[in-house]
């Protein structure tokens, strides 16, 4: 064999190599409910649950909780998802800006203990720029 068709051989096995490896960290879509029978079958996939914050009938968000003061990295939030169900969601790092003005909020992680413990917390908020568009922002938990 030449040295071009080994070399084209190399890069294509890199190519398969990555795509395999992009494939392998894809995660599915799922209500709560799901994810607590994801959870009870002892799978341990990160799932995407798509839900909003619960707020009260004045529309202000209840069940947060924050305190910098006491931990920076421990923020808990109530999040109903699309089939109304709500669960306690606990996300160990500090808590996205912005975070209050989300219209719709994308936690990435499972179930454990009883909760939702969120790796990684997408944010659909109103545009600051244009009226009637939605920005989204990303933020993920370090690891510890």
């Amino acid at each position: 064999m030449k040295k071009i068709q080994i070399f084209g051989l190399v890069i294509i096995a890199v190519a398969i190599g990555i795509i395999v490896s992009t494939a392998g960290d894809a995660s599915t879509y799922v209500d709560f409910t799901k994810a607590k029978e994801m959870a009870q079958d002892g799978d341990n996939e990160s799932i995407h649950v798509v839900g909003k914050l619960k707020k009260d009938v004045a529309g202000r968000i209840v069940e947060m909780e924050y305190k910098p003061e006491i931990d920076p990295n421990y923020f808990v939030f109530t999040l109903v998802d699309n089939q109304n169900v709500e669960q306690r969601v606990i996300y160990k790092n500090t808590k996205p800006q912005d975070f209050d003005k989300s219209e719709q909020v994308v936690v990435v992680g499972k179930m454990k203990d009883g909760a939702f413990s969120a790796e990684k917390i997408l944010m659909k908020c109103p545009s600051k720029y244009e009226n009637g568009k939605m920005e989204t922002t990303e933020h993920t938990a370090t690891k510890s």
